[in-house]
């Protein structure tokens, strides 16, 4: 069966797309950050979704499964799923929100703090690795303009915060 001269995409488009298309490069750039951290967070017990979901939830007060999701950039369903291991490993709690009792609170635990604690230094080591090999270009730049890309341009990370 072949196609049909009009019904065709012309190879140089494929080519084309391949080298400028950004939504491919940074799936692609986040697929392999995803994995690097992956493998190092692996003798811990977590993944960089997980270490993430860690970190969203160290915070003075416990957070609304609203303002995760938001945080991730994740639907609330796929949030829930990604709690259900972390809750019954006993490293986030999941309460009633007195204020809204349909709502939920989430709270990371003694053991989540632990674990977070024993995994940043593997996180910060991988970090400074990878911004390293970012040398010739600006990672504060590539970071801003992610923001942007998903509408956090607004938000910038404070005066005391790490430019990692």
């Amino acid at each position: 069966m072949s196609r049909s001269p009009a019904a065709s995409v012309p190879f140089e488009t494929t080519l084309l797309v391949r080298d400028t298309c950004l939504c491919l490069h940074v799936q692609r750039a986040a697929r392999t950050l995803a994995r690097r951290f992956d493998e190092a967070l692996r003798p811990l017990d977590l993944t960089n979704g997980q270490f993430s979901l860690l970190m969203s939830l160290n915070r003075p007060q416990p957070a609304t499964m609203g303002e995760v999701a938001d945080l991730l950039a994740m639907d609330r369903t796929t949030l829930t799923a990604a709690l259900k291991p972390l809750e019954r490993r006993g490293l986030v709690a999941i309460e009633a929100n007195p204020a809204d009792r349909r709502g939920r609170l989430l709270r990371l635990r003694p053991a989540g703090l632990k674990t977070l604690t024993r995994a940043l230094p593997v996180w910060q080591a991988l970090h400074g690795e990878i911004d390293g090999t970012l040398a010739h270009a600006d990672p504060q730049r590539l970071r801003d303009d992610l923001r942007i890309l998903t509408g956090d341009a607004g938000i910038s990370p404070p005066a005391s915060a790490p430019q990692r």
